[in-house]
């Protein structure tokens, strides 16, 4: 029994989803349009705005890929819908963001300033010099270019400095004590 994948997804009022032969899902909506195509042993059918997606059997590999294409096609309906957003915090003397065009440009503590040319399906906004925000209708692009930024200066236990999620906690570490001789 999957959990995730026998649960329905309701299609939202301005949304327009469509499977053709092979599976290819494509997904229309106020925010744009995405397409992708699925494992053909999965069968996705649309009924009065529900979507449900079944499996045609109990083998392992197949209930893998039950929950994931459930998983996936309500990603895609979300993102099109309402669409996804994660704010990067940047914190430690001097580190700044800038944007130019289609570069981002961090500075954060290396000899040299690091730029990132952003994806054609990814909205970068930076509304001040340490706070970025990416946003977009694909959640996997959305998430692998905001975890690429974050990577060039991971927050470090003793300072705090670097690049985190503006939810994320990073556990602090106390340092050396310099008045331990005896």
């Amino acid at each position: 029994m999957s959990r995730i994948g026998n649960k329905t997804i309701t299609i939202p009022e301005g949304v327009e989803l469509t499977v053709t032969d092979g599976n290819e899902v494509t997904v229309k909506g106020p925010k744009g349009t995405l397409t992708r195509t699925f494992s053909s042993l999965m069968d996705i059918t649309v009924e009065n705005g529900v979507l449900t997606v079944k499996r045609p059997n109990e083998e392992k590999h197949t209930k893998q890929l039950h929950g994931t294409t459930r998983a996936l096609i309500n990603a895609m309906v979300e993102g099109v819908n309402k669409g996804f957003t994660k704010q990067l915090k940047i914190v430690g003397i001097g580190y700044r963001a800038a944007l130019s065009g289609n570069k981002l440009t961090l500075n954060v503590g290396f000899s040299h300033p690091v730029e990132f040319t952003v994806p054609s399906d990814v909205t970068v906004e930076v509304p001040d010099a340490t706070t970025i925000n990416v946003s977009g209708i694909d959640k996997q692009s959305v998430g692998q270019f905001a975890a690429v930024v974050r990577a060039t200066k991971k927050p470090e236990p003793y300072g705090g400095k670097g690049i985190r999620y503006a939810d994320e906690h990073v556990r602090r570490k106390e340092g050396k004590t310099a008045a331990a001789k005896k």
